[in-house]
């Protein structure tokens, strides 16, 4: 007995009159739509699915309705087209889809640029049109059936921008809070997470050393936290002043508050290297600073003495580097 093998295709087959001349964009423009493509003049296909048997349907008898002749069938292509064929087809009309969303996210990309030339009203604009390439892109992969390539660049592209975007926000919000730190740098309430370890420690001594020496600190629970008005968070779930990209939060201090100081430098990559745990300075004084942060979490559960431990060390590790001038 001959082994039956399923059909992988509807095709439409139509014929429509010349006249009048609407009815033919009209149904090049569903079949469009419906992600149909063309092996023939007047033969449409896609992918066998009872959606497609449906749609193939529904534009049959619009067809009908306006004088024309149509017919469904299911098909496996035996000879002449091969179903590799007929999937590049698919492939080379959705790659132009997405080429061009493709091409409409490289120009967003390369307009909106860093946060320090853009001002909100940009950043909006970009927010927006990212919403409509997103839209675009959702559009093109509903009938996108058979995954083309293009769908990857699309993606690496929108998030890309999303990411760009997202930066141009915290730069501005970390400009304003800097700008209003400095306009009132003296004795404002200082929020992070409870049980601080190396990077809060360090951080704290940092803002009441250089940054506001009337600080106040808060130690609160994580995500559950909400702010007070006027507070300023560090190293915790959306706080002003976290970690951005592979930089820990007191790098990230030290870069908008004190860059020009290279003595700070060094504290900050042994900092990084006990933080995040990736070695990435390679610094000789790292396990022995990293033990020492370590016995005072053990002998403190207190994060104010906590604090007072670090800050004696990090007070003292930064004079170290101070006097040797060491990088």
């Amino acid at each position: 007995m001959a082994e039956t093998i399923e059909a992988r295709w509807i095709l439409l087959i139509h014929q429509i009159p010349p006249r009048p001349n609407y009815l033919r964009v009209k149904i090049w423009r569903r079949l469009q739509r419906l992600g149909a493509v063309a092996v023939k003049n007047s033969v449409y296909v896609l992918p066998r699915s009872d959606q497609a048997q449906e749609d193939f349907q529904w534009v049959a008898r619009e067809i009908v309705e306006g004088g024309g002749e149509a017919s469904i069938c299911e098909a496996r292509f035996m000879d002449g087209l091969s179903d590799d064929q007929v999937e590049a087809i698919f492939h080379a009309a959705r790659n132009v889809d997405y080429a061009q969303v493709a091409d409409a996210a490289r120009r967003l990309l390369k307009g909106i640029g860093s946060a320090s030339r853009n001002g909100a009203e940009k950043r909006a604009s970009g927010e927006a049109e990212l919403a409509r390439l997103k839209r675009r892109t959702a559009e093109v992969t509903s009938i996108d059936f058979l995954g083309a390539p293009g769908r990857r660049t699309v993606d690496k592209l929108l998030g890309a921008i999303e990411a760009r975007l997202r930066t141009a926000k915290r730069e501005k919000s970390t400009s304003a809070a800097t700008g209003t730190i400095r306009r009132r740098s003296r004795g404002r309430t200082w929020v992070t997470r409870k049980g601080i370890h190396v990077d809060r420690m360090a951080s704290a001594w940092l803002i009441k050393r250089f940054i506001d020496p009337e600080a106040r600190f808060k130690f609160v629970p994580g995500r559950s936290y909400r702010p007070q008005p006027g507070e300023l968070r560090f190293d915790m779930f959306e706080a002003e002043y976290t970690h951005d990209g592979d930089r820990c939060t007191f790098e990230v201090l030290v870069e908008k508050f004190q860059p020009d100081d290279r003595a700070l430098r060094p504290v900050a990559q042994i900092v990084h290297d006990i933080d995040l745990k990736d070695s990435k300075f390679g610094r000789p004084e790292v396990q022995g600073i990293d033990r020492l942060v370590a016995g005072i979490a053990m002998a403190h559960r207190e994060d104010e003495e906590r604090l007072a431990r670090g800050s004696a060390v990090f007070e003292d590790l930064y004079e170290y580097f101070r006097r040797k001038k060491e990088d």
